[in-house]
């Protein structure tokens, strides 16, 4: 019985995991400019989980995660923390507002090469024990790239199914 117990937790533990989507930035135009990506993202919901994908040509431009005062006045942080791959993804580990801009040229200021979206909390399906939020992040992370995310991601993971099995265990 205690078997079958820990399969259905660690199947709920991975349920948020296997929901979270991947966001191509721009769908098929990318990451590029004289393009709205305030519309973009308008009927789009993003959860903590989910993966924006900026695809670009390497060295046309790049993508810096920045607070709403930079967003606003396209002001870039240091080049040392500019994703620059053209195939950067960067993982919603928290919920809240998120700025993106590129910091090539005038490309943020003139040509409108800007994102802002809203990241809401992981959404729980009804059916699921609210004890797995508890390994949900509780304040904003410096991650500015994919590697820090994906860590984040991993580390709930294996809380969320820790938790399952001491819960099957003590009960």
């Amino acid at each position: 019985m205690a078997s079958k117990s820990i399969v259905v937790f660690v199947a709920i533990a991975f349920l948020s995991i296997v929901s979270a989507k991947d966001f191509m930035v721009g769908d098929d135009k990318g990451w590029t400019i004289n393009f709205d990506y305030q519309a973009w993202a308008q009927d789009k919901e993003f959860y903590v989980g989910d993966k924006l994908v900026f695809k670009y040509p390497v060295g046309v431009h790049n993508v810096f995660k920045v607070n709403g005062t930079a967003f606003q006045n396209c002001s870039k942080p240091p080049l040392s923390v500019a994703l620059i791959t053209g195939n950067d993804t960067i993982v919603l580990a928290t919920p809240g507002r998120k700025w993106y801009i590129c910091g090539v040229a005038q490309h943020c200021a003139v040509g409108g090469q800007k994102l802002l979206i809203v990241v809401n909390p992981v959404a729980m399906s009804p059916g699921v024990a609210p004890w797995l939020s508890f390994g949900a992040p509780t304040q904003a992370s410096p991650a500015t790239g994919s590697a820090n995310g994906i860590v984040i991601a991993s580390f709930q993971s294996i809380t969320a199914v820790a938790l399952a099995v001491f819960f099957v265990i003590a009960f």
